[in-house]
């Protein structure tokens, strides 16, 4: 768990380190992810690192914030509402602190967990490695709207492999959360990693796989790209129909950017 819970800290502190040299009135702007503005990725980020830590730490500290997002969020109001009425009045620069001065000792919590421990989600439960996991792809993905609204070009490291092995592992979701039945067996996966190594997943099948960049698969199966805006290599149906719609987050179907809508600014 160390090593996943360093590049969990890495990949906040990448962020962090991104946003909190700006102005405040820049933490207002909209991005293009739902016009979410940096400040409402922050808090969105901030508000589920608490949950996920209370899952760990206090199940029933965990029962009663579900018992009072849920409802909100069954009831249609948007995340960003509910988020701002979890928050009380929280916001920019104080905020960027706070979700900070958070994750950093959440990080020693989870460095020593037993990776195999159940915990309480939203959805069903998971192991304490899957909700770390997930808290990692949340902060890279909507990460990426702002260094997209920012016009900065992001450097990847092979800490997205933990990203990669949920979007693959993720196939068969992708499918049943829209009440599909998966087209065929899940596709060979060959993806050149951010430091040049190769990352390969199940049996290789020239007729069924996704090969290119490990960096524009995460986009696509975390929704930040739509498929058109990367180079991926696609064969088979399966593998076609698979990438059209990835989703490896939780939730309700999601529908993937269109091209060119969630591409980087100029700057």
């Amino acid at each position: 768990m160390r090593d996943l819970a360093n590049d969990f800290k890495d990949e906040s502190e990448a962020l962090y380190e991104l946003i909190a040299p700006l102005k405040e009135a820049r933490l207002f702007v909209p991005t293009r992810f739902k016009d979410w503005t940096i400040d409402d990725v922050i808090g969105h980020l901030h508000l589920w690192n608490v949950a996920a830590d209370l899952s760990y730490e206090d199940e029933a500290g965990f029962a009663a914030l579900m018992d009072e997002l849920l409802p909100q969020i069954m009831a249609g109001e948007s995340h960003v509402a509910v988020t701002r009425r979890w928050l009380d009045g929280l916001k920019g620069k104080a905020l960027i602190e706070a979700w900070r001065d958070f994750y950093l000792p959440m990080v020693e919590r989870f460095a020593e967990a037993d990776p195999k421990q159940r915990v309480k989600w939203a959805g069903p439960d998971m192991s304490v490695r899957s909700s770390l996991t997930a808290r990692l792809m949340e902060t890279w993905a909507h990460g990426q709207a702002v260094y997209d609204l920012l016009g900065v070009e992001r450097v990847n490291t092979d800490r997205i492999k933990n990203i990669a092995v949920l979007g693959v592992n993720t196939y068969g979701w992708t499918f049943k959360n829209r009440k599909m039945t998966p087209p065929g067996e899940p596709p060979y996966v060959k993806l050149t990693a951010p430091s040049g190594a190769v990352w390969e997943w199940n049996e290789q099948d020239a007729e069924n796989c996704v090969t290119g960049s490990a960096e524009e698969f995460c986009q696509v199966v975390t929704q930040c790209r739509a498929l058109g805006d990367t180079d991926l290599q696609i064969a088979g149906e399966a593998a076609s129909q698979w990438m059209e719609k990835a989703q490896c987050f939780a939730g309700p179907p999601e529908t993937p950017p269109e091209p060119g809508h969630r591409r980087q600014n100029a700057g």
